[in-house]
């Protein structure tokens, strides 16, 4: 099940005989500022609850979590990463008919078949920027139990707007949108945006990641929202002690402090847009590549003339390691993705990709 996940930084250290440390991974979509100062430091503070049992229900992080959104408590559940909820929620929804709008993170399709579902994908296409159509969706979508939909999605960095779910959600009552919004913090007007709020909707659930914006994915902390009957569907399959003292700590205290939240966002999605542009501005008269127009940390390409693992392969060779995008379901063996770091290793990125599409 792991296999189709990012690229593999020891392997391409043993491959290029050197410290896995040397490799610059660029694969991982996570926010280039890294954490805030802060999360470091109640982390070394609090070591010694690792001697103790955490919440069995992480029940104080996830009121923390409902108390900064201003949802209710009883509609919000927090688990080890949205990777558990993923897996978990066609099995408590006893789901046999799943639709995964692609092209998409392959857990979605692999937690379908973990279950012993066989899904259905409704593939966006490049030459449309990679946006759904939604009238072709909702007819898919009326014979679904549960649709998949990644917003803004990985791998594309596409964003749809919020009417776009929620018509859907309304012409399809019996079917439940399960909307991952883990890299909507990266996006401007993200509160406008996010369906964490539209509680009055039964057969809506939303995923939020707290591993992406503030760089601590081996926390593995992700929540759950929506209404009420739906939670407690999920919730019945819930195991306790899922979420670590660390992480529940750690989560707690950020939103304990939800002044410095806005901030360290707005800081966030200004550095990147400032990245983003110098680098694009970098690759400009690259021939042979095509970036999409995306709203996240990362950039999915198309490749004119070269394979995948020829680029994936050439930029190894210099230590940076980008994602060949070859294996999600919906792209074909021309597509690589690679999330933006500082300006330095970010402009030594444009120059491997020429040299690497100059290559014969």
């Amino acid at each position: 099940m792991i296999i189709g996940h990012g690229g593999n930084k020891t392997g391409l250290a043993q491959e290029l005989g050197c410290s896995v440390h040397d490799i610059i991974d660029m694969s991982a979509n996570l926010n280039p500022l890294g954490p805030p100062e802060r999360i470091k430091n109640v982390l070394l503070e609090n070591l010694s609850a690792i001697h103790c049992l955490p919440e069995p229900d992480a029940r104080s992080m996830t009121n923390a979590f409902a108390r900064y959104h201003d949802i209710d408590p009883a509609g919000v559940i927090a688990g080890n990463g949205t990777t558990w909820f993923i897996y978990t929620i066609p099995r408590a929804l006893h789901a046999a008919n799943v639709l995964i709008l692609g092209p998409t993170y392959s857990d979605y399709a692999d937690a379908c078949r973990m279950n012993h579902i066989v899904p259905v994908h409704w593939i966006a296409r490049a030459e449309d920027g990679f946006l759904p159509d939604l009238d072709a969706v909702s007819q898919k979508a009326a014979k679904a139990d549960i649709v998949f939909i990644c917003n803004p999605n990985n791998p594309t960095g596409v964003l749809v707007e919020k009417e776009f779910i929620t018509t859907l959600v309304k012409q399809n009552p019996h079917v439940c949108f399960v909307v991952d919004e883990s890299y909507l913090p990266f996006v401007d007007r993200a509160g406008e945006i996010s369906l964490i709020h539209d509680t009055a909707f039964s057969n809506l659930l939303v995923l939020s990641s707290m591993s992406k914006i503030f760089t601590i994915p081996g926390l593995r902390t992700g929540f759950l929202s929506g209404a009420k009957p739906m939670i407690d569907r999920v919730m019945a399959y819930y195991q306790p002690w899922s979420v670590n003292s660390l992480a529940q700590i750690v989560i707690q205290d950020i939103f304990d402090h939800p002044d410095q939240i806005a901030p360290f966002y707005e800081k966030t999605r200004a550095y990147i847009a400032a990245q983003k542009h110098l680098f694009l501005d970098a690759i400009a008269q690259v021939q042979g590549m095509v970036p999409v127009q995306g709203h996240t940390c990362f950039i999915l390409a198309e490749l004119l003339y070269h394979t995948a693992e020829h680029v994936c392969r050439k930029v190894g060779q210099d230590r940076l390691l980008i994602r060949d995008c070859s294996n999600f379901e919906g792209l074909s063996h021309r597509f690589v993705r690679f999330s933006l770091k500082d300006r330095d290793t970010n402009m030594k990125l444009a120059s491997s990709i020429q040299r690497a599409l100059a290559h014969d």
